[in-house]
């Protein structure tokens, strides 16, 4: 049976690095489920790679035919959500399946998919670490970061629904935890 790996956390804890590095493990046979969005593609994104970017009027419209998994308005008039298209296509391959959601989003995916899922919380060491880590990616405005932050503690408040926290304070030994625990529940 296939299993679901669901990773969450706030904006700037690290967790892209972590599923990356997560990914290069072949025994776990993970495969990345690809988030829609409707932000702005990045310097370097590429649609269908790293985020399906829709406008606001496609991925309304995709919600009204009940074409997600789940979905989410993360901030005013950005959307994001899993395609049904996308579990599909992971599941019809054999792989499992890596999400990495927003925290509602995970939780919302714990629900949908029960013991047939894991949900990981990425925590930073701190909130001021987490506002370091922002500035220093350099990729939103001061405002933006401010946003990111205040959001930062609401969604470390919801951490508890999640089956376990690692904390992102010194990276290879958060990678080495995440992988123990993706590899115990996998196998």
């Amino acid at each position: 049976m296939n299993k679901i790996v669901i990773i969450s956390a706030p904006s700037g804890t690290g967790k892209t690095t972590l599923i990356n590095r997560l990914m290069k493990n072949s025994d776990l046979r993970l495969e990345f489920s690809i988030s829609a969005c409707t932000r702005q593609p990045r310097e370097g994104e590429i649609d269908g790679v790293n985020y399906y970017f829709l406008s606001v009027d496609d991925f309304t419209r995709r919600i009204s035919q009940n074409e997600f998994v789940e979905w989410q308005e993360v901030y005013q008039g950005r959307y994001y959500g899993t395609l049904n298209s996308e579990v599909d296509r992971i599941f019809n391959k054999g792989n499992n399946i890596i999400f990495d959601v927003d925290v509602e989003g995970g939780i919302n995916l714990k629900k949908i998919f029960g013991n047939n899922a894991i949900s990981i919380f990425i925590q930073p060491p701190s909130v001021e670490e987490l506002r370091n880590r922002l500035i220093n990616r350099a990729t939103d405005s001061i405002e933006e970061i401010e946003k990111r932050v205040n959001k930062a503690e609401q969604e470390i408040s919801r951490s508890k629904y999640f089956d376990t926290i690692v904390t992102n304070d010194i990276l290879d030994r958060a990678d080495q935890e995440l992988y123990s625990k993706v590899k115990g529940f996998i196998d």
